[in-house]
C-alpha cells in the first residue's frame, strides 16, 4: 500500500522543480503563480502575485477558468514544502500543461532564504 509519501516521491519524479535561487527567473517568465496551499496558509503570507488554489480544488478551478485552460502557459506552483505542489504539478501535466515547475522546498524555503511575502491588509470595519 502506497503513502502519501510515496505518492509526493513518484510525483517529484514526473515534474521540474527550481531551486531558491532559481526561483525568482521562474517567477518573473511566469503566466501564473498558484499557492495550492490552503486559504488559511495563503492569507499568513505568500508571494506576490500569487493566485491561491487550494490542491483540493486545482482541477476543478483550473477547467473552470478560461484564463487557465491554455495548456502552454507557464506556470509556477508552490506549497508549504513542496509536496502538494509536486502532487499538482504531476496532476496539471496530466492533464496536458506543458510548461509546469514547482518551487523546491516551498514557502518553508522561500522564507529561511528572507525572500519577500504579501500578507492581505486586515479588514477594517467601522
Amino acid at each position: 500500500m502506497k503513502t502519501a509519501h510515496d505518492l509526493v516521491l513518484a510525483a517529484k519524479t514526473q515534474c521540474r522543480e527550481v531551486s531558491i535561487e532559481d526561483a525568482q527567473a521562474a517567477l518573473l517568465s511566469a503566466d501564473v503563480i498558484i499557492d495550492v496551499r490552503e486559504a488559511d496558509e495563503y492569507a499568513s503570507g505568500h508571494i506576490a502575485g500569487a493566485i491561491n488554489l487550494p490542491r483540493g480544488l486545482l482541477e476543478f478551478k483550473l477547467s473552470g477558468n478560461p484564463a487557465l485552460e491554455p495548456r502552454d502557459l507557464n506556470v509556477v506552483l508552490y506549497c508549504k514544502t513542496s509536496g502538494r505542489a509536486a502532487l499538482a504539478a504531476a496532476s496539471m501535466q496530466s492533464m496536458g500543461y506543458l510548461n509546469v515547475v514547482s518551487i523546491a522546498g516551498g514557502m518553508d524555503a522561500w522564507l529561511a532564504a528572507s525572500k519577500p511575502v504579501v500578507k492581505p491588509a486586515p479588514t477594517q470595519f467601522e
